[in-house]
C-alpha cells in the first residue's frame, strides 16, 4: 500500500492536471510510442511556441483528472504510451501540430481530444487539424466583405468612363447651386 506522502503527492498532480483542464479551451490526448528524439524535440519545441503544454502523464493521473472536470468519457482512450497536448488559448494549435507529427511518424497516432467541454473522437480531432490558421480565416471573411464593394466601385467607374465624365457644362451649375 502506498504511504501517505505518496497519495498527497498523486492527489495534487491530479489536482494540478484537473486545473489546467479546466482552463484550458481544447486538448488533444496521442499515443507518443515510436517517435524519434529528434522529431519529439521539433514537436515539443513547435507545441510552445504555439503556446500548447506537451506532458507525459500516468494513464491513472490523467483519468481522474478527466473525471474531476467532466471529461470522464476520455477514459476510454488512456491505454498504452499517452501523452497530452493542452491549449489555453488556441482550439486549434495542438491538433494541427500533433497532425503533423501523427502524418510523419506511423505509429504515433491521434487517439482523442476535448473541446468546448466536450470529449471527441480522433476522427474530429483531424477535421478540426485541416480547419485553416485564425490569419487565413480572417482574411477570406475580409475578401469576402470587400469583393462585392470593389465589384460596385468598379462599376461605377465603368459608367463614369463610359459617359466620358462629368459633363463640363453640368459642374459650374453644381457648383452655383451651392453657392
Amino acid at each position: 500500500m502506498p504511504s501517505k506522502v505518496i497519495l498527497e503527492k498523486k492527489q495534487g498532480m491530479v489536482e494540478e492536471l484537473a486545473g489546467k483542464l479546466q482552463n484550458a479551451v481544447s486538448g488533444v490526448l496521442v499515443n507518443y510510442q515510436g517517435i524519434t528524439v529528434e522529431d519529439d524535440t521539433k514537436m515539443r519545441k513547435a507545441l510552445r511556441e504555439a503556446g500548447v503544454e506537451y506532458t507525459v502523464i500516468k494513464n491513472s493521473i490523467t483519468g481522474r483528472a478527466c473525471e474531476q472536470v467532466g471529461y470522464g468519457d476520455m477514459k476510454q482512450y488512456l491505454e498504452g504510451m499517452t501523452a497530452l497536448a493542452i491549449s489555453a488559448n488556441d482550439p486549434i494549435a495542438p491538433a494541427k501540430i500533433l497532425k503533423e507529427y501523427a502524418d510523419k511518424v506511423e505509429s504515433f497516432e491521434i487517439k482523442a481530444g476535448f473541446i468546448d467541454g466536450g470529449v471527441v473522437d480522433a476522427a474530429t480531432v483531424l477535421e478540426l487539424a485541416n480547419i485553416p490558421g485564425r490569419e487565413v480565416l480572417i482574411g477570406r471573411l475580409l475578401g469576402s466583405i470587400q469583393s462585392p464593394l470593389y465589384g460596385l466601385a468598379f462599376g461605377l467607374q465603368a459608367i463614369i468612363d463610359k459617359e466620358g465624365g462629368v459633363a463640363e457644362d453640368e459642374a459650374p451649375a453644381a457648383e452655383t447651386a451651392e453657392a
